[in-house]
């Protein structure tokens, strides 16, 4: 009984024969054993096809007496370029000279021939150990060294110049066509990478799903010439559909490049890469002006503060007057959320938000800032309009929060309204519907929030039972002298008229603003002309 030999299926062996009849016989039996083979005819082809193709070699199998290249001399030349890669030596009892030869250059293994098969697969099956090594350091899917490799690489080097190749958006793409099919997208996205950046003069790794990094062997090489190398590829990506089981996939990338000790050059390609994608930039080189480490410890500094001001309610709602436009009375508040310092300072969200919501911890704000609105109302009895975003309402537990929040305040409900942010995304419109129904149902009103801003849909407005709609600032705050803004403003409101919503004009910061969102029939506004926004106990 051969033990091991099921690990053999995962291996690609070069095997290195100058006998035709022998190498035919052996080829055929490890064919039925390994993934994939490599056979050459003597040395030189053998030390040939390894250069081509080490990053999947696994194991080498060879004679020693060849024409052209003895495989003895060939194994040197692999030892060079690999040492560690497992080599079996096959010969001749006679020849024990060469044996003695084969230890001192590192081989460790041999087989006698004429080759018993069952010891050949016995033999290869002992190449286990080296190949879970292996697997540390090389990408299944592509054969590209991974991270880890990186990583050693960098380590063993004073200066390096590196680019981090981003796909942007791949989760899209795989959400579109299936994981089996983005795997293939990768893979072929690899070849292009070798294809561009050649193995003399680069390095190639796959980091982790669709990050890969380009580390040039040249140190000294001009960084501006490796950014328009990466230039062209990204170009070329974007022009060049890959194709999938005859599907044109078009993809576009962001890379980040870098240069200094190994280290660095891998923590500056990644932080650069982020600030390329914030500035809209295809290709970028780092530059310490970019103030990039600081930004991340005052992300770090927030999520911390954040996560501990949740706990000591430090997050408080501050409200903004909403007035009728033709009493000039407050009709109603926005409560909207503010951090507390310690010391009393008070935070706008524009420092925080962005950062509770990519470190999931949003969720916690939107039932602070509801607790919040509801204590106003039952304290003060002001009516008070909450924000709620598509992705709250997508949550079932913010969902199941809100609705037993509202079962438990049912008095307290007719003076609650939720605005929706229109500017997100809503990918699913009868989630909308089956939340605005239950909040209905439970006493509140429902608007659209920041309405002519981003995703902006007359249409999704008549598929929704809502109240009033609030048109957004960017609409607004240049109105008095701008005839498009006039324009569209108009055209919204006569639109909200027909199918009887009220209407919100945010940013109002001056008279000649508020005297023509009022000419144009707008029924209520915000800003800064009828009041900043306040405290609960200064409401």
């Amino acid at each position: 009984m051969i033990n091991n030999i099921s690990i053999l299926k995962n291996i690609t062996i070069l095997y290195a024969e100058d006998e035709a009849s022998l190498r035919e016989i052996t080829l055929n039996i490890l064919k039925g054993f390994t993934k994939k083979q490599f056979v050459a005819q003597d040395g030189k082809e053998g030390l040939d096809l390894f250069k081509e193709n080490e990053e999947e070699i696994d194991l080498i199998i060879t004679d020693v007496n060849m024409p052209h290249m003895n495989g003895l001399e060939m194994i040197k030349e692999i030892k060079q370029i690999n040492p560690n890669i497992p080599i079996i030596v096959a010969t001749a009892f006679s020849n024990t000279e060469y044996l003695l030869e084969a230890i001192d250059i590192g081989v460790d293994k041999y087989v006698l021939k004429p080759i018993d098969m069952k010891k050949l697969l016995q033999t290869m099956s002992q190449s286990l150990l080296y190949h879970e090594l292996k697997d540390l350091y090389i990408d299944k899917l592509t054969h590209l060294p991974n991270r880890n490799r990186l990583k050693k690489d960098l380590a063993q080097t004073n200066e390096d110049l590196m680019a981090l190749i981003n796909i942007d958006k791949f989760s899209t793409l795989n959400d579109l066509f299936g994981e089996n099919n983005g795997d293939k997208i990768l893979s072929e996205f690899s070849d292009n990478l070798k294809e561009h950046f050649t193995k003399d003069e680069y390095k190639i790794y796959r980091i982790e799903a669709d990050k890969f990094a380009v580390v040039s062997k040249e140190y000294n090489k001009d960084i501006n010439e490796f950014k328009k190398l990466c230039k062209e590829f990204a170009n070329n990506i974007q022009k060049e559909s890959i194709i999938i089981d005859d599907n044109e996939v078009d993809l576009n990338v962001t890379i980040g490049i870098a240069k200094g000790d190994g280290n660095r050059a891998y923590k500056y390609s990644q932080r650069v890469i982020a600030y390329a994608r914030s500035k809209f930039e295809q290709v970028m080189i780092y530059d310490d002006s970019f103030n990039i480490q600081e930004s991340f410890e005052e992300n770090i500094k927030w999520v911390k503060k954040i996560k501990n001001g949740l706990k000591d309610g430090n997050f408080k709602g501050f409200y903004q007057p909403i007035v009728d436009n033709k009493t000039q009375e407050i009709y109603k508040y926005e409560a909207l959320i503010r951090f507390i310092e310690d010391n009393g300072d008070v935070i706008a969200p524009f420092h925080f938000l962005d950062i509770a919501k990519k470190a999931k911890l949003y969720p916690h704000v939107i039932k602070v800032m509801l607790k919040e609105a509801l204590l106003l109302i039952n304290e003060k009895q002001k009516r008070v309009a909450v924000n709620i975003s598509f992705e709250d309402i997508a949550s079932s537990e913010t969902q199941h929060f809100i609705y037993e929040e509202l079962k438990n305040e049912p008095e307290a409900t007719k003076l609650l309204e939720f605005e929706i942010l229109e500017s997100e995304e809503i990918s699913d419109i009868q989630i909308v519907k089956d939340f605005i129904k239950e909040v209905k149902a439970l006493g509140c009103t429902v608007g659209v929030d920041d309405f002519g801003a981003g995703y902006s849909n007359f249409n999704m407005l008549t598929n929704l039972d809502i109240d009033f709609v609030k048109i957004d600032s960017s609409l607004i705050k240049e109105i008095d002298h701008s005839k498009n803004q006039e324009i569209i403003v108009n055209t919204i409101s006569n639109f909200s008229k027909e199918f009887g919503f009220t209407t919100v004009a945010e940013f109002v910061s001056s008279k000649e603003i508020y005297e023509k969102v009022t000419s144009l029939g707008i029924d209520y506004s915000q800003g800064y002309y009828f009041g900043k926004p306040v405290s609960f106990e200064e409401v």
